[in-house]
């Protein structure tokens, strides 16, 4: 059992996790504690009653899947001895009927396993009451942490690529025109959200981020726009939507395109009439919302193939914003490497002086395809696993090189089969040969170096150095 008091904000209400797993007790109380929170947790349900004895806590997350009892039983054990406790259960089992056994137990919201930061500060702020924001400092006008690399900066990059997107954000924030951001999964697709939220007139409202693939479809309409107490099973108090918690702010609908067919002709409506229906309710609420929505799949595709509406499409597919993969952004992932290594080395407590030339190129010549967070991971990884001074190779995860590499290589012989007769590559000098494949691909992908590098594992100096070569006369 441990408890760290929110510094930030020590007024707050006193927060109890009770979840079996260690690893999601650091996570949960960490998130929390940087959202102003203070925080106790405990393992087993006999340690959470105690805690909750010794100190009645205003909120409790409960894991209903504790190693020495129900958490449902647990939940009702709390409601009896303080009623006006609010209790979130937190399951991995993701049903309508877990959903509905925890609300009649007494839980007043449902979190489903694995859920993100924002989905949890959003749960708790929701039934402690108050207005619902990404993180506490944003009620207190301070600068938002960074998700990624927790500085204030919206995004780590100086590449092409990303100066097209704060082009794109600074002209568009301006705006109250839906923007629809698409891009792979760990571009920062979330991030381009809220940098349009914070640069807009909406700065001072709520950024509330929705993500409509991590909840179960037959409870997302009471996420996006509310339920009324008595509107079904389960549902003992009113309960504040997403839609209508953004008032005066920003809803940000991350996959959207995993939205449910019948809750998609109801977004419809919302975005035709801005006035929000809570489950159970009669009259409609006028609320003043901007949409930003995103997915990392292809939303043409998602239309011809039926899973999503075309004329609720056309209706959010304003002004697009697409996310450029890390591959594409030439040394940026090398700064988000240094930044990550600052800030998660004084997490630890340890001192890092920065990544070899080595590290750097083997950064250059990897594909990334979990893009940021694969590299947040590996830095992560690093400082978690190694005591300090200047990242080399060896402290690298063992995985990384291999993998991508593979990866890279593969690409490498697939595309160029397809661009040069292997025939024609015999009886000729090994040089000759080198510098045809180099040229073939570089023409595979339009003169790019970086590009080409990378599936020919090469560094790009090492590419440069060549191409003058053969320049010279």
């Amino acid at each position: 059992m441990t408890t760290l008091p929110g510094a930030a904000a020590p007024a707050r209400p006193t927060i109890i996790v009770i979840d079996g797993t260690p690893a999601l007790q650091l996570q949960y109380r960490s998130v929390l504690v940087q959202a102003g929170y203070s925080v106790t947790t405990a393992s087993t349900a006999a340690e959470g009653l105690a805690e909750f004895e010794a100190a009645p806590a205003k909120l409790v997350l409960l894991d209903l899947a504790l190693p020495d009892r129900s958490g449902l039983l647990v939940t009702q054990d709390i409601h009896n001895r303080h009623p006006d406790t609010v209790v979130i259960a937190m399951t991995a089992q993701g049903t309508v009927t877990k959903a509905v056994e925890a609300m009649r137990a007494g839980a007043a919201d449902f979190l489903v396993k694995p859920f993100d930061e924002n989905r949890l500060l959003n749960a708790v702020a929701g039934v402690l009451g108050g207005p619902v924001r990404r993180a506490a400092a944003r009620a207190s006008g301070e600068p938002a942490q960074n998700p990624e690399t927790g500085t204030g900066d919206t995004f780590i990059g100086s590449s092409k690529a990303m100066q097209r997107i704060h082009t794109a954000i600074e002209s568009v924030s301006r705006s109250m025109a839906t923007v629809f951001i698409t891009g792979e999964s760990g571009t920062g697709k979330e991030l381009c959200a809220l940098a349009l939220h914070a640069k807009s007139a909406r700065a001072a409202g709520p950024f509330i981020a929705l993500n409509c693939g991590a909840i179960p479809q037959d409870l997302l309409e009471s996420e996006v726009f509310g339920h009324m107490k008595g509107s079904f099973t389960g549902a003992i108090s009113d309960k504040l939507g997403a839609a209508t918690a953004a008032d005066g702010g920003t809803l940000f609908l991350d996959e959207i395109c995993e939205m449910a067919p019948a809750l998609q002709t109801k977004l419809l409506r919302f975005l035709q009439t801005s006035t929000v229906v809570p489950v159970g309710a009669t009259r409609p609420r006028k609320v003043n919302v901007r949409i930003v929505c995103a997915t990392n799949r292809d939303p043409m595709d998602a239309v011809r193939t039926g899973h999503f509406r075309e004329d609720l499409f056309y209706r959010l597919f304003v002004v697009p914003i697409h996310m450029p993969p890390l591959r594409d952004r030439g040394d940026d992932m090398i700064e988000i490497a240094q930044t990550a290594l600052r800030r998660f080395a004084t997490e630890e407590g340890k001192v890092f002086d920065g990544l070899t030339p080595a590290v750097q190129t083997i950064f250059r010549n990897l594909p990334w395809p979990g893009n940021v967070r694969q590299v947040l991971n590996v830095i992560r990884n690093v400082v978690v696993l190694n005591d300090g001074g200047t990242v080399t190779p060896e402290m690298l995860p063992n995985s990384l090189n291999l993998h991508d590499r593979t990866m890279a290589q593969q690409s490498a012989v697939a595309g160029l089969a397809t661009t040069i007769d292997l025939e024609s590559l015999l009886n000729r000098p090994l040089a000759e040969v080198e510098k045809i494949v180099i040229e073939a691909t570089l023409l595979r992908f339009g003169g790019s170096v970086p590009k080409a590098s990378r599936v020919l594992d090469l560094s790009p100096s090492t590419l440069y150095r060549k191409l003058e070569g053969w320049a010279k006369p």
